[in-house]
């Protein structure tokens, strides 16, 4: 049986509407959530980054374009096409939420943690991927999460994620994004129920 669900699908097709509709139901049903989502940084029409916003409403730079804002410390900064991420802003934000995996108020109940998304620009981190791999392992918390469809090289974590025998992987596409939320819903209740 699956313990973890993740959603795939190409760039802007709505997995985090999806996973930010999937929260709303599940406080709304009073399960213990944490984690993070990203989120687009727009300036008028155009893109200038990402930011990490965690379910409490903390926020921090994830990446921008072109941003050399002087944490470097001279060396290179991690980009990704035109967008240069920020670790240190991503890790002081993230890192912490995944000590709190499984201690959600539920006494004991599995709580549900949000992984939005493991991505190019997340795995820079080497103690994220490692925070990732613990919380998957862990049987304190169920994953809702996002991985990237397979383009280019492969990227080990997500490739790991993709085929893990408890992950329910759910292929998000234009299509379907307006009705796959109770199928999503319904795989999250039963990965709740299988741990109370």
């Amino acid at each position: 049986m699956f313990k973890h669900v993740f959603l795939t699908g190409p760039p802007g097709v709505g997995k985090t509407t999806l996973v930010r509709k999937a929260c709303e139901a599940l406080t709304g049903a009073g399960e213990s959530l944490d984690g993070f989502y990203t989120e687009e940084v727009r300036n008028g029409e155009r893109r200038v980054g990402f930011d990490v916003v965690t379910l409490s409403g903390k926020r921090g730079h994830l990446s921008r374009v072109g941003d050399t804002s002087g944490h470097s410390g001279g060396r290179r900064e991690p980009r990704v096409g035109q967008y240069v991420v920020d670790l240190p802003s991503f890790e002081n934000l993230a890192l912490p939420l995944f000590r709190n995996v499984g201690l959600g108020a539920g006494g004991g109940k599995r709580a549900v943690f949000v992984i939005d998304e493991i991505g190019k620009m997340e795995l820079f981190s080497q103690a994220f991927v490692r925070a990732v791999r613990q919380a998957l392992d862990s049987s304190a918390c169920s994953i809702l999460g996002t991985i990237p469809i397979p383009k280019g090289k492969p990227l080990g974590l997500v490739e790991e994620v993709r085929n893990r025998s408890d992950v329910k992987v759910f292929n998000v596409t234009k299509d379907n994004r307006d009705t796959i939320l109770q199928d999503i819903m319904a795989a999250l209740q039963e990965c709740i129920k299988q741990a109370s």
